[in-house]
């Protein structure tokens, strides 16, 4: 059961911390977005870095400086893809992917499932699709490119929760800290190269901080959940974060809530009544 409000917390941090990230990314170049939430979030681990302890290592400095190059591939592949488009399509591909392949490792690592599981993993991935997937622009096919971009960026998602996952259990806070170093410097080297190219508006500061925060809590509660249960499970809850988001839109924007996104919210809803059932 801890490993499963874990999860769920890292879901919704993950979809509060992709609103926040969407709206400062509105009227300015996204990597100025970046350039301030992944500092802010390193902050914030290091802030609680003395509270939760951190232990250093070889295992724990390579596991964690690989879940920080797939956190900034993801980030670069992600936006890509949504820029290219359809989201309706490729958003649901990248979201799906990001899911299937812990849950493939988790099995092969010999993680055994529940009946219980056994319905609820599968319910959870569908509610991934049906909640992630944008109206309106349905109609449209998107090119090879946006295809490929898609599966990597959700490859790299994955990429970035397995190499949590396999950092030694007694590492504390180290992982997440050296990822997050990581992804900053190359998010902030990258800022330096194309620093001609970003434009002259600015997102507000606080608010980019406040997605950055957000994502540090997530990782910290994704990877505690995966230190307490079961990979394939923890995976699949986290893996639907777009809920979180949509309903903030709901909320805060009043965007309107189609339908297939309220089937996937039900249905999200039963997989994990299945899954706290595990």
């Amino acid at each position: 059961m801890a490993a499963l409000v874990l999860a769920l917390a890292s879901s919704l941090a993950y979809g509060c911390a992709d609103f926040f990230g969407g709206l400062c990314a509105r009227n300015t170049r996204v990597l100025r977005t970046v350039i301030i939430a992944a500092p802010a979030s390193l902050v914030v681990e290091l802030l609680l870095w003395p509270v939760l302890g951190a232990t250093g290592s070889l295992p724990a400095f390579g596991w964690g400086a690989a879940s920080g190059v797939a956190s900034a591939a993801a980030f670069a592949l992600l936006y890509r893809t949504l820029a290219l488009g359809p989201m309706s399509v490729l958003s649901p591909v990248t979201a799906l992917i990001s899911a299937v392949l812990p849950v493939g490792l988790g099995l092969a690592q010999g993680e055994r499932l529940t009946a219980y599981a056994l319905v609820g993993i599968p319910l959870a991935l569908v509610a991934v699709v049906l909640v992630s997937a944008a109206p309106g622009d349905g109609a449209a096919r998107p090119s090879r490119t946006a295809l490929v971009l898609a599966v990597g960026a959700g490859t790299a998602i994955a990429a970035q929760l397995i190499c949590l996952d396999q950092a030694p259990t007694d590492s504390g806070l180290a992982p997440i800290i050296i990822g997050r170093a990581v992804s900053s410097a190359i998010v902030l080297a990258a800022a330096a190269v194309l620093r001609g190219q970003l434009g002259s508006a600015r997102p507000p500061a606080m608010l980019c901080a406040a997605a950055g925060a957000l994502d540090s809590l997530a990782n910290l509660a994704f990877l505690l959940a995966v230190r307490s249960g079961d990979l394939s499970v923890v995976a699949v809850i986290t893996a639907l974060y777009p809920a979180a988001t949509v309903l903030l839109a709901r909320t805060v924007l009043a965007e309107r809530i189609h339908r297939n996104q309220i089937v996937g919210l039900a249905t999200a809803g039963a997989a994990v009544s299945l899954l706290a059932l595990n």
